[in-house]
C-alpha cells in the first residue's frame, strides 16, 4: 500500500495515535477518507471534462501518456519493439551499410583484443 512496508505503516499508526489521541483518531481517519474520496472524484471529473472538450480527434487520449516515461515508451520504444518482433521484418540495421562478417571462434581460441579501446 503506497510503497510502505508493515513496519512503516505501524509507525504511522503509532504516530497518529500520539498526535490525535485515541478519542479523535476515528474522526481524523473519517475526515481523511472523505477528503481522499473528494480528491479522487475531482480528478475523475477533470479528466472526463478534458476528454469531452478536446473533441473526437483526441478520443483515445490518456493524460497518463504525458508522463515522460510513458511518452517515451509509447512513441519510441513500442514502435522499435514492434519492428523488432515483426516476423516478416528481417532487416534490423541500416540498409546502406552491410554488416561485416564476424568469423566464428574455435574452442580455446582467444578473441581479438583492442588495447586502444579500453
Amino acid at each position: 500500500m503506497f510503497g510502505l512496508g508493515w513496519a512503516e505503516a505501524l509507525a504511522l499508526v503509532v504516530i497518529a495515535l500520539l498526535v490525535f489521541g485515541p478519542d479523535k483518531l476515528p474522526q481524523a481517519a473519517q475526515q481523511a477518507g472523505r477528503t481522499l474520496r473528494q480528491l479522487r472524484q475531482m480528478a475523475n471529473n477533470a479528466k472526463s471534462d478534458l476528454q469531452a472538450n478536446m473533441g473526437p480527434e483526441f478520443a483515445n487520449f490518456d493524460p497518463a501518456d504525458l508522463n515522460p516515461k510513458n511518452f517515451v515508451r509509447k512513441h519510441l520504444l513500442d514502435d522499435l519493439e514492434k519492428d523488432w518482433n515483426d516476423p516478416g521484418h528481417t532487416d534490423h540495421g541500416p540498409s546502406d551499410s552491410p554488416t561485416p562478417e564476424v568469423p566464428e571462434l574455435g574452442v580455446g581460441e582467444i578473441p581479438p583484443y583492442d588495447n586502444e579501446a579500453t
